[in-house]
């Protein structure tokens, strides 16, 4: 990637951040998808373990406080064996290599063995801890000096290399690793001159849906936190500037901050959802009740897009159909002029959107995001009487749009161009959460995710209390049929809607 011989093996020390994958730098992303291997640690968000290569080597190398782990010297000989292998190796460490994080331990040991290496930086977690708590750790009214500092040193020092008179005098500390030794820590500040009335503040999962944070002065911290049953990870910032987090603090105040969202959506677009949920403070659990897969014979397929210009209209009821119909095109070696002169209508905005992508335009869209009211606009504002109609649609799908075209003198061609599928169980983390009562909403974006969510779920895990929003009237409808009450739908029947929906309920 960068001009060395790809047969000598490389290894990138790679920053993962705080917690929130989307802090992660561009660099980290380019080594990540290029990588053969993958050495991570358990803070490194899952996300980015996930966005490697399907056949990339992905070994957890992380330490959990208090149970046994790889040593050390173990992972740096997986390091120098995989790459002796002529892999691109990447060691994926939580916030930033040479912040606390061993970087430099595993650099010198490439070092001695010959081993090539890069270092990519990551936002380490002491920084991120202050943004996301309102903390600035430098504000020159407040504080011109700061300092980084290790709340557990190593085992085999004869003596700690913290000068704590120092401390003292620096206006904004920031300790890592200090939550087991928080009492500690701060009875040997106070011990040297440090004001006991000093704001102090401990953030849990900085930067995550599950940030806590406690604050209190320095002489009652060690006692708030534990109070609070604040665990690791956790970053301790003493000084004045914690103060400003009275004013400061936006992470934690967002609409959505401490709600834990579960998405139904097939796991190729749940994203769209989970993202601007994200963004609004929500733990989202991504729980695909539904799976979009190809048909498992595409002859049918075929023949319709060979024939493609008989049609009067071409008819999209979802992205996935855009996406279903065109791929197949594409995979046939055509483009868009197989389309010939056929208009095309999209059921609403996120289908027409599809299309755009495919640098298509809808002809028609209605102003009700639903097959009813598409089909009642083709019918009422087109001639439609006569013409060839193909639906490109899912196997299983409701049959009024079929039926209203029919009914006008249409001649309509239905083209099961994928299939929804309903997946054999719900993800481990989503049952879960949903069995201990952690799930705040669940969203449902088809009936056909009410129906499977419900199909698949163990009959020990009770969704009554949960609260649930439907895109629309139809999903609510079949909401409603499973004996349970939607609390929010979304008007119009798009994922921004239903996201607006959601906190519009969370805000009364």
């Amino acid at each position: 990637m960068d001009g060395t011989d790809a047969n000598s093996g490389l290894v990138v020390l790679v920053g993962a951040g705080p917690g929130d994958a989307t802090l992660v730098t561009a660099a980290a992303i380019k080594w990540l998808t290029a990588a053969d291997t993958i050495l991570y640690d358990r803070l490194a968000p899952a996300a980015l373990v996930t966005i490697t290569r399907p056949d990339a080597e992905k070994i957890c190398v992380g330490k959990v406080p208090g149970e046994p782990s790889l040593p050390q010297e173990q992972i740096n000989a997986l390091l120098i064996e995989k790459c002796s292998a002529g892999r691109l190796v990447v060691r994926l460490k939580g916030g930033d290599p040479f912040v606390f994080g061993r970087g430099g331990e595993e650099a010198a040991a490439l070092t001695k063995a010959g081993i090539p290496f890069r270092i990519v930086p990551g936002v380490t977690a002491g920084v991120a801890a202050a943004a996301f708590a309102g903390i600035p750790l430098t504000d020159r009214r407040a504080a011109s000096t700061v300092v980084f500092v290790t709340g557990q040193e190593a085992a085999d020092k004869a003596h700690s290399s913290i000068d704590w008179a120092s401390l003292a005098r620096i206006e904004t500390l920031v300790f890592y690793m200090g939550v087991a030794k928080l009492e500690q820590i701060a009875e040997k500040l106070i011990a040297v001159g440090r004001t006991p009335q000093t704001p102090t503040a401990v953030v849990q999962n900085a930067s995550t849906p599950t940030q806590r944070t406690v604050v209190a002065a320095l002489c009652d911290i060690a006692e708030r936190a534990r109070a609070a049953e604040i665990k690791p990870p956790a970053v301790i910032i003493v000084g004045a500037v914690v103060d400003m987090r009275r004013q400061l603090a936006w992470f934690e105040k967002l609409p959505l901050f401490g709600r834990t969202v579960l998405v139904t959506r097939p796991q190729t677009r749940a994203s769209q959802l989970a993202d601007p949920l994200l963004l609004l403070g929500a733990n989202v659990i991504e729980a695909p009740a539904i799976r979009i897969d190809p048909p498992e014979d595409f002859r049918a397929v075929d023949a319709a897009v060979r024939a493609l210009r008989q049609f009067d209209w071409i008819v999209f009821t979802s992205p996935n159909g855009v996406e279903a119909l065109l791929g197949r095109i594409e995979a046939l070696e055509l483009d868009a002029r197989a389309l010939g002169g056929a208009k095309i209508a999209a059921v609403g905005p996120a289908t027409a959107e599809a299309l755009r992508d495919k640098f298509l335009r809808a002809d028609l869209i209605p102003d009700q995001f639903t097959t009813e009211a598409l089909g009642q606009i083709l019918t009422e504002t087109t001639q439609i009487r006569g013409k060839n109609v193909l639906l490109a649609r899912a196997d299983v799908a409701r049959p009024q749009l079929t039926q209203a075209l029919r009914s006008a003198g249409a001649k309509v061609t239905n083209l099961a161009v994928y299939r929804t599928v309903r997946p054999d169980a719900l993800c481990a983390e989503a049952v879960e959460a949903l069995r201990t009562g952690k799930v705040n909403w669940i969203t449902f974006t088809s009936s056909s995710t009410v129906e499977n969510l419900l199909a698949i779920l163990d009959d020990d895990v009770d969704i009554s209390p949960v609260k649930l929003a439907a895109i629309g009237p139809v999903t609510a409808d079949a909401i409603r049929r499973c004996g349970l009450t939607p609390t929010a739908v979304a008007e119009p029947h798009t994922i921004g809607a239903l996201v607006a929906a959601i906190v519009a309920q969370e805000q009364q």
